[in-house]
């Protein structure tokens, strides 16, 4: 149970609050860079509660401004895109991707005053294949995240996104809770199904782990574990990683990099980019006669894109239509959701919570169970940053050193029952695979 003034804690993050203030202090996520294209139709953009206006000038670079005109606050959403700026369309006043003041053809050339007007324009980078924005009060923005996806080679690294109309740690906490891998996502799927040289059979033998949680320098980490062969345990790894990305434990260990980044849009609206190495191993996607899972193909069909706010990467697939679920399959066995696609079964699970607040589960009504262990850590972690942040400016050691993050990587292998999780962590981690020739190093 969680009282409703912590939970708003967690769950705010409009300019002002504790947790949309400390999010400011990290890059974030704000669009893909196919979305942006030199002298295009400006882009409505929604990131911590601020409407905002993304653009590519003439020369491809990236502005990202507050939508309200700095002369009469009309809508920059109108505006040109020409000629290196953003021309509002009211009056003609035009500004650069870095919200400098180009021109205001409205004012007699002697009484311009060009160099004391400025839209708020916010820095912007491009990095594994996403474009990202510093909201932040810093004159020089902290280094850019670290996680490991972000060094793949551009052809090997897979980048998806979808909205979804929840709060934001409604969907990082579905990446972050395991035990209900073995039945939302594989319920119908019994051990003899599938191949049984995969260590990953060992979730369906056993569907009920014990954990191992700890926090760390890039957030928290956790180990469900559970027995394997005699003398062995099957580990499943996942991590939080400030200030809202998940590493998650669905694949083989040794090559699992990948990362799910959960952007607050608002308040009950979230963007999720899912990066990956398109040479992992994901766990159980088959039958050991090499046909699908039920309900575990990629399953991403989406609704065209509107102008509005929140009009962008809307799946097809969606609260208003139940998710089309299939009751005839979820009734006769052949799924245990009647869900199409795994994402879409997280979606549906995370968007179904309610509270007073559409988009914000009220969670003084839930009973919290040993199995949320890193989820109750988690909560507590992120609390304890946001009002240290708004108490003396205090900041999680990632803003400044976002290196730290490599030693966080999702995934599942079998050590010893006699070795500690942290030194089986350690060694599966110096073991593991690293296409960018990163140092990985574990938690200590």
């Amino acid at each position: 149970m969680l009282s409703m003034d912590s939970n708003d804690i967690l769950t705010r993050v409009g300019p002002g609050t504790p947790m949309g203030e400390l999010m400011r202090e990290y890059w974030i996520p704000a669009c893909l860079p196919q979305e942006l294209a030199p002298d295009a139709t400006p882009t409505r953009l929604k990131l911590l509660g601020e409407k905002l206006i993304a653009f590519r000038d003439s020369s491809g670079r990236i502005g990202i401004l507050d939508h309200r005109c700095p002369h009469r606050c009309a809508s920059m959403f109108f505006g040109r895109n020409e000629e290196g700026g953003l021309r509002c369309a009211y009056h003609g006043w035009k500004f650069d991707v870095e919200g400098n003041c180009l021109d205001m053809p409205n004012i007699p050339e002697d009484q311009r005053f060009t160099e004391r007007v400025k839209a708020r324009a916010y820095k912007v980078a491009e990095l594994g294949g996403m474009v990202w924005v510093y909201m932040g009060k810093r004159e020089v923005p902290p280094p850019l995240p670290a996680l490991e996806v972000f060094g793949l080679p551009e052809n090997e690294r897979i980048v998806m996104c979808h909205q979804r109309d929840c709060n934001w740690l409604q969907s990082l906490e579905g990446d972050i809770d395991t035990s209900h891998f073995g039945f939302l996502h594989v319920g119908a799927v019994k051990p003899d199904d599938v191949d049984p040289k995969t260590m990953h059979r060992w979730g369906l033998v056993d569907r009920a782990p014990r954990y191992h949680v700890k926090e760390t320098d890039w957030g928290t980490m956790y180990t469900a574990y559970r027995p394997a062969d005699p003398g062995n345990l099957f580990h499943r790894f996942a991590h939080f990683v400030f200030p809202c990305f998940a590493m998650v434990p669905d694949g083989t260990f040794s090559n699992m990099i990948q990362a799910t980044l959960s952007v607050p849009l608002d308040d009950s609206h979230t963007m999720t980019y899912v990066l990956a190495w398109s040479k992992r191993e994901q766990a159980l996607r088959t039958l050991k006669d090499g046909s699908s899972i039920p309900g575990a193909a990629l399953a991403r069909d989406f609704l065209p894109t509107t102008t509005d706010w929140l009009g962008r990467w809307r799946l097809k697939a969606n609260r208003e239509n139940d998710y089309l679920i299939d009751r005839e399959e979820q009734a006769s066995g052949k799924s245990f959701s009647g869900i199409q696609g795994i994402g879409q079964q997280d979606q549906a699970m995370v968007e179904s919570m309610e509270g007073p607040d559409e988009g914000i589960v009220d969670r003084s009504f839930e009973h919290l169970a040993p199995s949320d262990r890193m989820i109750a850590i988690t909560r507590r972690r992120l609390i304890a940053a946001a009002q240290a942040h708004q108490k003396d400016g205090s900041i999680p050691a990632t803003v400044d050193r976002p290196e730290l993050v490599r030693g966080a990587r999702g995934g599942s292998f079998i050590a010893s029952d006699k070795v500690d999780w942290l030194d089986a962590y350690a060694e599966e981690l110096r073991k593991a695979q690293s296409p960018m020739g990163f140092l990985l190093q574990a938690a200590e």
